[in-house]
This record gives structure tokens, C-alpha cells and sequence, in this order.
């Protein structure tokens, strides 16, 4: 037999609960779902930094060249592929004359009878006038039998005849001594050496003198900066934070007028694209049926279209020639074959969510199609393609720089930041910021919306977290 005790309830037992004056108090503020999207956005840092970085981007595209008002086309022939550096003084010199060609000695032959191995090195090697930037000019004695002279330029010290740099001209005669250099001078020591010839071959004797030219500018170049400069003066030069091209154009305002080209067909194709997919998916999506399976098969035919084969028989609809920049039928192969994966994404939304009940509620109540769509499937959708929009400005992006980077995009002189990288891949041994800075700020864009991306997708599934 058990030992417990039988339990007799009474009537104290069963008294009614006292009736409490607490007030529920809600955890946290209420909001709606937009304002806890934001919430949870600003809440993930580097979705907080990438929005800022497209907020700077978007106002250096546009604010940018209000405030650096270098004109992008303005080229400068003098100062060629300069690197960034500080703001520079130049010397005001006079017009430049004519090439000059050096002296005609009297009395020396103008065709000499030696051999290139007994030929002397040239003697009073020097120079003929101050060396700027502009010119430098050398002059010499005359070798005697020579028939000729070799002059080269030299970043450093040569070793021997087979070391001596750059060949910068050559002298058929023997009694004409002088050379005048113009070749892309800039204010760095020089090794220039000059080698006498017997018409043939050069000579392996040389003599060398080292020219370090001051920077200067011509008088009618100095003028069109600073109206009343005199010769003679310093003057300050313009300005460039991040260097000059190879056609001497200012580097910073290429990159803005880029960023225009750039950013529209990043932003604009994209959002053309989205729009006519999530029409596409979201019609397909809530008719169901044979329509969405024709929908979806004609989508699955665009997917399958090559995209640089389409965007060749464009270009040869639109009449563009080769060399010439194609942004229109860039924009159209990019909207045209762009829209079927955000027709995907919102078709499955749209299927998904005109099943729930509040969809159903809303029908039998007698709210029709506009309205489902307008008030509860668009606005549950619209997230969906946020997130797609936000993915796929750099992708386009991307594609805009890989066309034009192989000349299928835009093209020269039309600035973009693709075509920016084109042209600094050519120079970018010898001056790697003209592709430094463009593939910069390409890399700094696609990552910047690849990150505020995945920082929106998270944010909007926390409605599910929530809901769960």
C-alpha cells in the first residue's frame, strides 16, 4: 500500500488570483517595417561605410566638377604622364624658334676617311644654352675624319658604348656639331652622350655630360594661365593632385567625367533591367498557369543569348564603327538581356506570397487584382528588388569597364573609367597611377554596393527573424 497521503482540496484552495496593477511595458519602441530595416542597416558597419562611400562616390560624380573646375580636355603636351606630386614653379622662358640643327664648322670636311674604331671621342662636350624643360641644347668639337654623330640620352651613367640609353638623333655630316633636345624633357639628371661615325657604324669611344633642365614654360603657354606674366618670372603651375595622362589632361577631372559616363550605365541599365524583370516575373508569378510557363521559357531563351555576340550585331544595327564609342547599344544588350534574373527572383516572391493568408484574406473580402498588387504583393516584394539592384549596379559597372577596357564600350577621347584603365595599361610600366587611380575607384565602387548589398539582404531577413 502507498504511504501517500490522499490529497482533500478545501475550499481556502481555490481562492480567486488578486487582481494585479501591473502594466505591460513594451520592450523596444514600435516601428515599422522600413524604419527596423533601417535600424538593423545602420547597425552593420560596413553597410553603414559602403553607403557613405556611394553617397561620396555619387557626390564626386556630380558636385566634383563644380568644385574642380579642370577642364578634362585640356591638354598640356609639356608635362605628359606626370605623376602626382605638389603644386610646381616654372620659369617663364621665351617662344620657343625652329628646330634647332647646331653649327656648320668651316673648314672641316663634311665627309671624313676613318674608320668607326679609330674614330675620337667628341671633345668640349657642353651646352649651348641654360637646359629647361622646354629644350636642351649641345653642342661640341668637331671629330676629325668622322662623317657623323650618334647622340643618345640616358637616365644613368653609361657603362660602355652598348649602354648608352636612348638614341635621340643622328648627324650625317661631320662637320655639323649641335643637337637640340625636345623629347618629352623633365626635371630629373640626364646622361647624354654623343658617339662620332664614319657613316656606318659608331665609333666605340664616347663622351658623356650630365644636364639636370630646370622646369619652364614658353610665354604663350605661360599666358593662357596668367594673362600678365612677364619672361624672366616664376610662375606657379596648375595644380594636379593625381597626376596628368599621357596626353598631359588632368587626371582627377578624366575620373570625374568617367564617373559620369561610369555610374550612368552602371545605375541606369541596372535599373531599367530590374524594372522590366520584376513587371516580367511579378505578371508571371500571380497569373500562373500556361502564361507563366511561356514567360518563363521565352526568359530561358534570353538567358541563353551570348551577350558579346549581341552586342556586336547591336553595334553593327546601331552603325557603330570601329573605334568609335558605343554607349546606346551598350545600354540596350545590357537592359534587353538583363531583366530575366530579376524576373526569376520576384516570380518566385510573387508565387510564394499570394498564397499566404492575408493575400487570401484580402481576396475573399473582395480587393481586387490592382489592389492585391499594389498593397500586399509590390510592397513584399520590393525588397527582393532592393537587394537585386544593389547587386547588380556593380556588375554593370564591371561590364561597362571590361567592354571598354577591349574596345567595345566606350572608347577614347569619351572619358569612362574602363577606357580610363585602357589607356593606363599602356603606360602603366612607367607611370602606373594613369591605371592605378581609374581601376581604384572602379574596385572601391563594386565593392562598396557588394557590400551595402549583402548589408540590406540581411537587414530585410530579419523581418523573418522576427516573425519566427
Amino acid at each position: 500500500m502507498s504511504n501517500i497521503p490522499a490529497f482533500s482540496p478545501g475550499a481556502g484552495d481555490f481562492q480567486p488570483e488578486p487582481v494585479r496593477s501591473v502594466v505591460p511595458v513594451l520592450a523596444r519602441p514600435s516601428r515599422s517595417f522600413w524604419g527596423d530595416v533601417w535600424h538593423h542597416l545602420r547597425a552593420n558597419r560596413q553597410a553603414t561605410v559602403s553607403l557613405w562611400i556611394i553617397i561620396g562616390l555619387l557626390l564626386f560624380t556630380v558636385a566634383g566638377p563644380w568644385l574642380w573646375r579642370m577642364d578634362p580636355d585640356l591638354q598640356d603636351l609639356d608635362r605628359i604622364s606626370r605623376s602626382p606630386g605638389w603644386p610646381e614653379s616654372a620659369l617663364v622662358i621665351p617662344p620657343l624658334e625652329s628646330l634647332w640643327f647646331g653649327e656648320v664648322i668651316a673648314g672641316h670636311p663634311e665627309r671624313g676617311n676613318q674608320p668607326a674604331n679609330d674614330l675620337a671621342a667628341p671633345q668640349n662636350l657642353a651646352l649651348a644654352a641654360p637646359p629647361t624643360t622646354q629644350e636642351v641644347r649641345l653642342t661640341w668639337t668637331p671629330v676629325p675624319g668622322s662623317s657623323g654623330y650618334l647622340i643618345y640620352r640616358n637616365s644613368f651613367p653609361p657603362s660602355d658604348a652598348t649602354d648608352l640609353g636612348t638614341p635621340l638623333g643622328e648627324i650625317s655630316t661631320g662637320n655639323r656639331v649641335g643637337f637640340a633636345d625636345r623629347l618629352r624633357l623633365e626635371p630629373v639628371t640626364y646622361h647624354y652622350s654623343v658617339v662620332a661615325t664614319d657613316g656606318v657604324d659608331g665609333a666605340t669611344r664616347f663622351a658623356t655630360l650630365v644636364v639636370r633642365p630646370v622646369t619652364a614654360i614658353t610665354l604663350p603657354q605661360a599666358i593662357r594661365i596668367q594673362p600678365d606674366v612677364q619672361v624672366g618670372v616664376q610662375m606657379t603651375l596648375p595644380f594636379h593632385p593625381l597626376g596628368q595622362d599621357y596626353l598631359g589632361r588632368d587626371l582627377l577631372a578624366r575620373l570625374m567625367r568617367g564617373a559620369q559616363t561610369s555610374l550612368f550605365i552602371g545605375i541606369f541599365a541596372p535599373l531599367c533591367s530590374i524594372f522590366l524583370g520584376a513587371l516580367y516575373g511579378g505578371i508571371a508569378g500571380y497569373a500562373g498557369g500556361w502564361l507563366d510557363e511561356w514567360l518563363m521559357r521565352i526568359a530561358d531563351f534570353v538567358v541563353a543569348l551570348p551577350f558579346l555576340l549581341f552586342m556586336i550585331l547591336l553595334r553593327i544595327a546601331f552603325g557603330i564603327e570601329s573605334g568609335e564609342s558605343g554607349i546606346l547599344p551598350l545600354l540596350v544588350a545590357m537592359i534587353l538581356l538583363g531583366w530575366p534574373g530579376a524576373a526569376r527572383l520576384v516570380r518566385g516572391q510573387v508565387m510564394q506570397i499570394r498564397e499566404q493568408g492575408f493575400v487570401q484574406a484580402a481576396r475573399l473580402l473582395g480587393g481586387g487584382r490592382g489592389y492585391i498588387l499594389l498593397h500586399h504583393l509590390l510592397p513584399n516584394v520590393l525588397g527582393v528588388i532592393l537587394v537585386t539592384l544593389t547587386f547588380a549596379v556593380p556588375s554593370a559597372i564591371f561590364t561597362e569597364a571590361f567592354l571598354s577596357f577591349i574596345g567595345m564600350g566606350v572608347v577614347p577621347p569619351t572619358p569612362s573609367w574602363g577606357s580610363l584603365c585602357q589607356q593606363g595599361v599602356k603606360t602603366m610600366l612607367n607611370h602606373p597611377h594613369e591605371l592605378l587611380f581609374p581601376a581604384m575607384f572602379i574596385s572601391m565602387t563594386v565593392l562598396a554596393f557588394n557590400l551595402f548589398g549583402d548589408g540590406l539582404r540581411d537587414a530585410l531577413d530579419t523581418r523573418s527573424e522576427r516573425q519566427s
